[in-house]
């Protein structure tokens, strides 16, 4: 009785704390929060000014006494006390009342986390507002969220890409078989653009441009009409502000190495895999979630390279804080997947 009169007075909820972008969900609510991972900060004070979309903003354009930064590398906290400024001021954004009692919060988390990471992670959160905190492996969330049946004797296997990490896991009965996490995501795919376009045409480019250039013209596989893009940086040579244009048979040659990581992570997963679950692969297929599984034609790569059925989940980019959250609106179905704080 008390369990559900603590439910009552609190809204639980589920939190994908990403390198690139922190999404919430709030138990009955749904997804009411996906803004970008960013802290700008007072140097001198150390006062928080800004999270997320407002912080964002700022990146690469602050006067010297601002920074704006990203407290998540590689999918895991690089920075704990802005993590835990990040996550306290996006929990108070989003409860619209005052609860008697703090939430129970389920964070998901990469699945080669190491101890220290999780406890980090942990430590964080509860410091930002939560009663109690649960941890889960993303690929196990991402699963549950695109409608896997991962509590049956079945394989099931998932490639989250996101901005820091790529997860690629084979689940059944609740549990991974076989799990290969790299820490290469979105990110690396930016800083590859980044350091392409620096050496090809002797331009500085920032990370939202290069971000852009990801998004709207770069692709894994050569595509039927090739697409282009003025991009503005600043002359290496010169030193003054240029524009120029891009194709995505350039950028397609910049992402080579991220792409080709992604690539043979998956290859070695599949090798790793016990025959049997290798034969439900078979029949029932690849889902790609995350970001960065929405890169024009990677699908199609991985389809081309690994000869198996491949596609990119509906909804690719809220996968697993909506599997999270399923996890949060029947905890007692989902607790074998938990770890549970101590």
């Amino acid at each position: 009785m008390f369990s559900r009169l603590k439910g009552l007075m609190s809204n639980d909820i589920a939190i994908d704390l990403g390198t690139a972008n922190t999404l919430i969900y709030v138990k009955g609510r749904g997804i009411v929060l996906n803004e970008p991972s960013v802290v700008a900060v007072d140097k001198s004070s150390k006062k928080v000014l800004a999270v997320g979309s407002d912080a964002k903003a700022m990146l690469g354009r602050t006067p010297a006494g601002i920074i704006a930064v990203r407290p998540m590398k590689d999918g895991v906290i690089a920075d704990f006390e802005m993590t835990e400024e990040l996550l306290r001021k996006l929990i108070l954004k989003i409860q619209t009342r005052r609860f008697l009692v703090k939430p129970r919060v389920i964070v998901c988390v990469p699945s080669g986390i190491t101890e220290v990471e999780k406890r980090a992670v942990r430590d964080s959160v509860e410091h930002a507002g939560a009663r109690d905190s649960f941890l889960v492996a993303e690929p196990i969330a991402a699963a549950i969220g695109v409608g896997l049946p991962v509590e049956k004797p079945t394989g099931n296997m998932v490639i989250d890409i996101g901005g820091g990490t790529t997860e690629i896991a084979v689940m059944t009965l609740n549990g991974i078989v076989n799990d290969t996490s790299i820490r290469v995501g979105g990110d690396k795919m930016d800083e590859a653009i980044m350091q392409y376009v620096k050496r090809a045409f002797n331009l500085l480019i920032g990370d939202q441009t290069a971000e852009l250039i990801k998004i709207q013209i770069g692709s894994a596989y050569h595509l039927e009409s090739e697409l282009e893009m003025e991009i503005k940086g600043r002359d290496l040579i010169g030193g003054i502000p240029k524009t120029l244009k891009v194709t995505s048979a350039e950028v397609r040659e910049a992402l080579q190495e991220p792409i080709g990581a992604i690539t043979e992570a998956l290859k070695q997963s599949l090798e790793e895999t016990p025959p049997e679950l290798a034969s439900d692969i078979v029949d029932r297929g690849i889902v790609m979630t995350g970001g960065g599984a929405q890169l024009r034609g990677l699908d199609q790569l991985l389809r081309e390279t690994t000869r198996l059925p491949i596609r990119v989940a509906d909804g690719a980019l809220t996968a697993v804080v909506l599997g999270a959250g399923k996890i949060l609106d029947d905890l007692a179905r989902y607790e074998k997947v938990l770890m549970r704080s101590t």
